[in-house]
């Protein structure tokens, strides 16, 4: 499947690094209102990067097709997943939304991409 073609709203996480790596902001949407569980808070989060002229792409599992074509939203149902994913892209904090319907945006800080330019070297 060519995914620039037949899907050009969405990305694989591998191509939402590199957007991000690239100068593309990388936005949060709460979907479910955080709640506590037990030790951890839970709910539902899914995220996409946005140009600075406004192009917008969701990110995407590479793994899971329910169906034949199907694409599925990534979803994050932790904040310390939603963390460890932020963490990965090279973020030395997170502004994480906590209700539905609201949305936090993040862009790398030229002292964060040197930063995780050295982690990748290690």
């Amino acid at each position: 499947m060519n995914w620039d073609i037949e899907a050009p709203n969405v990305v694989t996480e591998a191509r939402f690094r590199e957007l991000v790596e690239s100068g593309y902001s990388a936005e949060i949407l709460c979907q479910e209102s955080a709640h506590k569980k037990g030790p951890s808070y839970y709910g539902v989060w899914i995220m996409r990067v946005v140009s600075d002229d406004g192009v917008e792409k969701l990110l995407v599992t590479a793994r899971t097709r329910t169906t034949y074509n199907d694409i599925k939203i990534r979803e994050f149902k932790t904040i310390s997943g939603v963390v460890s994913f932020f963490i990965g892209l090279g973020f030395a904090h997170v502004d994480l939304p906590l209700e539905a319907g609201t949305s936090r945006t993040h862009k790398l800080a030229p002292s964060d991409k040197a930063s995780s330019d050295k982690a990748a070297d290690n």
